[in-house]
């Protein structure tokens, strides 16, 4: 198995996927562990293991939250750490979202950083999704890498990215 290679296009300002389709979009249906795991099938085992390993590089992921722009249930990859003066801060690494049979990641970069994160020891499928990727914001100032996660071997592709997010941004 390896990546859904996913094509972003623009409708009415959102950028959408045209590979699968995304779960979690009643928001009158909380994002339970059962209802996750009915949704991601085979890949739940795979899902389990990556929100046990972000732990590792001290990220968490924020509680499961319906957005109304997006209508869908998106949650966050966070970074948080405490300053030398008593600050608590928080950083967003990536949101998250569920699909049939997949869970996506997706990371924004500054468009900039194109070059060193296509130095970071990752597949590469995914040095040429980074390659691919257009960027997007008024100044297209953004760099959208977005991964679909349907198993294990790409698992230390997100920790590498999340990890470059962290310390660099």
């Amino acid at each position: 198995m390896g990546y859904n290679y996913t094509v972003l296009t623009r409708r009415r300002g959102i950028m959408t996927s045209s590979t699968g389709s995304q779960l979690l979009r009643d928001p009158s249906i909380q994002p339970t562990d059962e209802v996750i795991a009915q949704g991601l099938g085979d890949a739940n085992d795979t899902y389990l293991r990556f929100i046990e390993g972000l732990k590792e590089y001290g990220i968490t992921l924020m509680d499961w939250r319906y957005y109304n722009d997006g209508k869908s249930w998106l949650s966050k990859g966070e970074y948080k750490w405490t300053t030398a003066r008593g600050a608590n801060k928080v950083k967003p690494i990536f949101w998250l979202s569920i699909w049939d049979g997949f869970f996506k990641t997706s990371f924004f970069y500054g468009y900039g950083m194109r070059d060193d994160l296509l130095g970071l020891p990752i597949s590469q499928q995914t040095k040429e999704i980074i390659e691919n990727t257009t960027p997007m914001g008024k100044t297209n100032r953004f760099l959208p890498v977005v991964l679909d996660i349907e198993n294990d071997e790409q698992l230390s592709d997100i920790y590498e990215l999340a990890i470059y997010k962290r310390e660099r941004t």
